[in-house]
């Protein structure tokens, strides 16, 4: 115990040990919903599932003992919301890229972070975005998870005219949904930090009772497939798409970073009025270096969690609380059964199709989390200056584009586009920061030549 105090300082913090496994175990729970999102998310890129649960279970555990071994702060780390649905359903689906291609595009925007983490530039890059953007990029990506939850939950179903139509509520599939999303969010009101992840349990349990789920006849498929399975070669074939990954990534994983790290370092009192988390380096450096380690095993972007939070809520102020949640995760490899019955894609007996012919997705089982997480990601919108039509156009645009054109890149191209045009429009020059119409030229180009 002594060693412990004089490692992490938890005395100086005025902590306990006991305190410190307290926070670690509460931030594990509230993010532990991520082992069973994660399988579910990348399988629809066509990755094996066992591979990425192993990938995603030990990559969190590493970068969470980086975390707390390195830059000793009680943030957790995981595979982050957003990169993995830009992962799957952007960079492999409509990019066209192999999944081992997109772990090569995750590893190179790790690698540029990590370079950004030793050169301190981040602050300078996080100018050149504005702040609609900056606040409209997380809720666009949660507004794309959210619909896909409803898709993947049969709560809406695609339709020849419209594209897009109500499921109806005749099946079992959309009524286990709506049960998750309102158990989910009735144990949120009453302050159940692991409601998502009691969600998804019971979600699962209905399912199994209901006769929609059913145990595996064969047991889930362990292996390595995806580690040091990174396809750089393919990348020069469109090098153009493989550069425009790489940076969304980039930029994706630096908003999520700065946002947690200052969000949980207020609340955690590291922050003071100068507006300088102490050891900033050394955090931004664990997060940077999880992202890599998750590429090379073989899952998408790893990054500092919100839900950290928690853990702090619960009187983690040291980084022993991201041991002990690293810790949870490799436990959490065990939880391999569960993740195998509440990662079942049900399309093809739902939609009444060939299971080996393309079909649309349903994992009932954990469409409840998505569409709660989606929700939980709206609220940056409140901080948009609304009246402001040269700001809140190009916010608005940014959502909508997301969503409509289910492509994440599309959204914040369309953002950056549409701010620089209507600022220019209107004189208003020195809203816009200088290498932003670098950016937004190059895209128009891209418009006009590559698409």
């Amino acid at each position: 115990m002594n060693a412990l105090d004089r490692f992490f300082g938890i005395r100086a913090s005025g902590s306990t040990v006991q305190r410190e496994v307290l926070g670690g175990l509460t931030t594990f729970a509230t993010m532990s919903y991520i082992v069973f999102v994660q399988p579910a998310v990348l399988q629809v890129a066509g990755m094996p599932g066992g591979s990425v649960l192993l990938a995603t279970c030990l990559s969190s555990a590493a970068a969470c003992l980086l975390m707390g071994l390195v830059a000793r702060y009680p943030f957790a780390l995981a595979p982050g919301m957003g990169e993995n649905f830009f992962f799957a359903f952007t960079v492999v689906l409509t990019m066209g890229f192999s999944w081992q291609a997109g772990l090569a595009i995750v590893f190179i925007s790790g690698v540029l972070f990590l370079l950004l983490s030793l050169f301190s530039a981040r602050d300078r890059l996080m100018r050149v975005l504005p702040d609609c953007l900056k606040n409209s990029i997380g809720p666009g990506i949660g507004l794309l998870i959210a619909f896909i939850g409803l898709q993947w939950g049969g709560i809406v179903k695609p339709s020849p005219v419209t594209m897009v139509a109500l499921g109806g509520f005749a099946s079992p599939v959309p009524l286990m949904t709506v049960f998750g999303v309102l158990l989910t969010a009735a144990l949120m009101a009453l302050g159940v930090r692991i409601g998502i992840l009691i969600g998804i349990l019971a979600t699962t349990a209905i399912g199994l009772l209901t006769g929609v789920l059913s145990r595996p006849e064969t047991a889930i498929a362990w292996s390595t497939e995806t580690f040091f399975n990174l396809n750089f070669a393919e990348l020069f074939t469109r090098w153009d798409l493989a550069l425009t990954a790489i940076a969304l990534l980039f930029f994706m994983d630096l908003f999520d970073t700065i946002g947690t790290l200052v969000g949980v370092g207020k609340q955690a009192g590291y922050i003071g009025d100068d507006g300088v988390l102490p050891r900033a380096g050394r955090a931004f450096f664990s997060d940077a270096a999880g992202t890599c380690i998750g590429a090379l095993f073989g899952t998408s972007t790893v990054t500092s969690f919100v839900e950290s939070a928690t853990g702090v809520a619960a009187g983690a102020r040291t980084g022993l609380a991201a041991v002990v949640t690293g810790l949870c995760f490799v436990c959490a490899i065990l939880l391999a059964p569960v993740v195998q019955i509440a990662g079942q894609d049900i399309g093809p007996a739902f939609y009444g199709v060939d299971p080996t012919t393309p079909h649309v997705a349903m994992y009932p089982a954990v469409a409840p989390a998505l569409i709660v997480v989606g929700f939980l990601m709206m609220a940056p919108l409140r901080r948009i200056a609304w009246e402001d039509v040269t700001e809140s156009l190009p916010a608005f645009l940014t959502v909508a584009m997301m969503v409509f054109s289910y492509a994440i890149h599309e959204g914040i191209a369309i953002g950056c586009i549409s701010f620089v045009a209507i600022k220019t429009g209107t004189g208003r020059f020195k809203d816009v920061h200088p290498v932003l119409y670098v950016v937004a030229a190059l895209l128009v180009l891209r418009y006009i030549f590559l698409t």
